[in-house]
């Protein structure tokens, strides 16, 4: 598989500010995600994601640089889309179930997004070979691991910070990298090891953050 272009110094041309000017910017990424979904990156042009999304190539350019600007700004938006998901699902309502609840119903909850989501696996596709988009998913697991650790934090205070803060971040990289994993692989192992991703996080955090009927 080939790398996406560098990363121009100014990605987008325009951040559109008038509602007009956002649905066209939303239409193409979603065109985007489609046609990335449909025929990968690399065969994707800008010219089929005009097409798909009913506008002229010069309408994409005018936000958009290359090919390689709409990769990226839709890295960005699932972004913010898994840190929206992440508070739901870690919300201080939660901090009272039982833990293998909230694991479970957390992973449940991330793996219908990354199943679900037009483009998805083949935006993060892309990671390996992109400086810029290592630098997007590293800023999305230390914001993740920034409000698992308030969670964290919350459920069982008495645990010493650092402590917690290691926790934390090796939780929020087993999954991450469980879940690259499971994505190249077929249905049925891929569902064995979203199962044993729930089996490793229980086991491993239990013990730091037991229920509070067992404490």
């Amino acid at each position: 598989m080939n790398s996406p272009s560098p990363c121009p110094s100014e990605p987008l041309r325009h951040l559109p500010q008038q509602a007009r000017s956002r649905q066209r910017f939303n239409q193409i990424l979603e065109a985007a995600a489609e046609i990335f979904d449909e025929v990968g990156y690399e065969a994707a042009t800008t010219e089929a994601i005009a097409i798909r999304a009913n506008t002229s190539i010069g309408s994409l350019y005018r936000f958009f640089t290359d090919k390689s600007a709409i990769l990226y700004a839709l890295a960005e938006k699932y972004t913010e889309q898994m840190q929206e998901l992440f508070a739901e699902v870690f919300s201080p309502d939660a901090v009272h179930l039982p833990l293998a609840v909230v694991i479970s119903q957390s992973v449940d909850a991330f793996e219908h997004f990354y199943l679900t989501q037009p483009g998805y696996r083949v935006v993060f596709a892309q990671t390996q070979f992109s400086p810029e988009l290592q630098a997007i998913d590293k800023r999305l697991d230390y914001e993740i691991a920034l409000k698992l650790n308030e969670f964290f934090a919350l459920r069982q205070p008495q645990l010493e910070p650092a402590r917690r803060k290691l926790i934390t971040l090796v939780s929020v990289k087993a999954a991450s990298s469980l879940q690259l994993f499971s994505f190249s692989e077929d249905e049925a192992f891929r569902q064995q090891v979203v199962a044993e991703t729930k089996n490793l996080l229980i086991g491993y955090l239990q013990p730091f953050f037991p229920d509070p009927d067992t404490e």
